[in-house]
């Protein structure tokens, strides 16, 4: 009964979302709701269960990321990034694309994706603005190669992390394994995106010729601000790295970072707060609660088993039902709480196989989850971010209009790693 009411209120949940009638944060508060009111979830599992309650480390990094980024907003930084971006693509749209998608796929593997999204956005409101372009597609294009470059690392992704400790894998790992497939994957996306975004690559000449003629440094309003900023964003970074070696969750490292920056400079409180996405964080947190109603109810762990059982251990049909269903699953549910659920399966299914062999599940639980991200809106924690990031910039990106171009992606990026999986390792 409980299983059956935690689907209803999902699917009608999701349904709304892509409907777009209703906010999406009233329709995640609104499920999360009625998640508790009837007792498919209750508090102890929704505020503190780590299996099906609101990730509190996703929440608090988008926070102290997001106050990190207003200090540093306000030295003129992303100004300066942005003239420095058109003069090097001649304020050619297309070759600036390829230069921010390249930039982003790469900040990626190092931070993890909504992190460099949060970073990479304000820049390309800026670029756009200048040469005129819709920020749109550049959005679109940046949140997908996020989700494709956080694939190549064990920090780039949340669920890397998770599938990195419950397969006892580690950074160099997913370097040599997952690392090759992705440059060739951020390749081809770069391809795709002059098909994909074709209708958007209006040069300006004019435009072009006033870009190279500005200096980016004059851009810098606060140089001390400036080295302050960039001195804790960088320690926040080499700590996100280290984090194998340190052990602090990224949310953690975050924090202290924003708490840092707001401490030692002139910036207020209420100016630190003031550009943060309240609207997301509370998305995110009905979304956690929705989707550890389906966790706690079993609905998720039934769907992993019954995918499981339908290969019958064999290897081959394992990795590829594996990869492919967790790609479609990761569509519709966030990507975090699936690897949480699925990895207990995949480490049975993987104890099975002796030695290495059975680690192809976990690359292909890797690639499934991180790429099928990007099939749908809500597929990927950058997503919902840079959803929110557009809206309140005044150029709002439909439900649909992401899931069009997300889903021709996810189909090219799964189709592509399927021989890959199968040549190297089956």
């Amino acid at each position: 009964m409980q299983a059956t009411a935690a689907i209803v209120i999902f699917v009608c949940a999701y349904v709304m979302i892509a409907s777009e009638k209703v906010h999406r944060t009233a329709v995640a508060l609104g499920g999360a709701g009625l998640m508790l009111l009837l007792h498919v979830t209750d508090a102890e599992d929704a505020f503190f269960s780590e299996e099906s309650g609101i990730d509190w480390n996703v929440v608090f990094l988008l926070l102290g990321m997001m106050v990190i980024v207003s200090v540093l907003r306000r030295t003129g930084l992303f100004e300066y990034v942005a003239i420095w971006a058109a003069k090097r693509a001649r304020g050619r749209p297309y070759r600036l694309m390829v230069m921010l998608t390249v930039l982003t796929a790469g900040a990626s593997a190092l931070l993890d994706n909504v992190t460099t999204v949060l970073l990479i956005a304000p820049v390309t409101f800026l670029v756009c603005e200048r040469l005129r372009l819709a920020p749109e597609p550049y959005l679109i294009a940046e949140v997908m190669a996020s989700n494709i470059g956080g694939t190549a690392t064990l920090v780039g992704d949340p669920p890397n992390i998770i599938i990195a400790s419950r397969g006892g894998l580690s950074f160099n790992d997913f370097l040599v394994h997952l690392a090759p497939l992705i440059v060739l994957l951020t390749i081809v996306f770069c391809g795709l995106c002059r098909w994909l975004f074709r209708s958007a690559f209006h040069y300006d000449p004019r435009l072009a010729a006033e870009i190279m003629k500005l200096e980016e440094r004059a851009a810098i309003t606060d140089r001390r601000l400036l080295a302050q900023g960039l001195a804790v964003l960088g320690v926040v970074v080499a700590a996100f790295v280290l984090h194998p070696v340190l052990h602090y969750e990224p949310s953690v490292v975050a924090l202290l970072g924003a708490g840092l920056l707001v401490a030692a400079t002139r910036v207020t409180t209420e100016e630190a707060l003031a550009e943060v996405e309240w609207p997301t964080l509370v998305f995110f947190a009905g979304l956690f609660v929705m989707v550890g109603g389906l966790v706690r109810t079993g609905v998720i762990a039934e769907i992993s088993e019954a995918a499981a059982d339908a290969t019958g251990g064999r290897l081959g049909p394992a990795a590829m039902l594996l990869l492919w269903a967790s790609a479609g699953l990761s569509a519709i549910v966030d990507n975090i709480p699936y690897v949480a659920t699925m990895s207990p399966v995949v480490a049975d299914l993987a104890g099975q196989h002796p030695g290495t062999q059975g680690h192809v599940l976990w690359w292909a639980l890797a690639l499934g989850a991180d790429l099928g991200g990007n099939a749908t809106a809500i597929g990927a924690s950058a997503n919902v971010v840079v959803l929110g990031l557009a809206a309140r910039n005044g150029t709002p990106i439909s439900f649909w209009r992401f899931t069009r171009y997300g889903l021709v992606v996810t189909l090219i990026m799964v189709a592509l790693s399927t021989p890959y999986l199968w040549l190297r390792y089956l």
